[in-house]
């Protein structure tokens, strides 16, 4: 067998093997190791703001008015064409993030631990449907949006996860895709069980 081949046996291995376990939540540059200040984290490979697609750079525009770097949308593009932000990749920070979504310092994001191997994974918030700053949007209602995230149902979950002790990721996917979903766009069944899961604790 390849070397190769060996390598590819153990990653999934590891991937079948493991325990995603949703342990809390925390402010993005308070939990993710080698989050700053200016830097933002985006999905897709590495890339500058001149080659970034027009809602990419939306996402950042809005998340520089929320971050409070800027007080407009001129003021926002010439911080990011001067090099004033940090761009990378969230997977280099053992990060997700969705479409054109970014993830900047201020903002809350769930913290995933793998029970079986160890370490943590990060993930922004999904903001629903409609005008959201991971389709490039950045006007008042998607803001005000991210702070209700941030300010109000952030700290409900993150005491609602502690009193539950956890909530098993893996078992609630599983669950999901034998009751149609794709784990992408169809995302009922994931979201009925999640409630299920999370609700009494939240009531409580």
């Amino acid at each position: 067998m390849s070397k190769i081949d060996q390598a590819n046996q153990e990653a999934v291995k590891k991937m079948m093997l493991s325990r995603p376990v949703w342990v809390d939540i925390g402010r993005a540059k308070d939990v993710i190791p080698g989050m700053k200040d200016n830097l933002f984290l985006h999905a897709g490979p590495p890339i500058t703001w001149d080659r970034m697609s027009g809602p990419l750079r939306g996402a950042i525009i809005g998340g520089l008015i929320y971050e409070g770097k800027a007080k407009n949308v001129e003021e926002a593009e010439k911080l990011a064409a001067a090099g004033e932000v940090e761009f990378a990749p969230c997977h280099h920070y053992n990060a997700v993030g969705p479409m054109a979504g970014v993830t900047t310092p201020s903002q809350m994001v769930f913290i995933i631990e793998d029970k079986e191997w160890g370490g943590y994974t990060y993930s922004n918030m999904n903001e629903g449907y409609g005008k959201v700053l991971r389709y490039g949007a950045y006007d008042d209602e998607v803001l005000n949006r991210l702070r209700w995230l941030d300010e109000v149902y952030a700290p409900v979950l993150k005491e609602a996860v502690h009193l539950a002790k956890g909530v098993d990721m893996k078992s609630i996917i599983a669950q999901a895709l034998h009751m149609g979903d794709d784990g992408h766009n169809r995302n009922r069944a994931t979201t009925s069980l999640f409630i299920r899961a999370i609700a009494p604790f939240v009531a409580e």
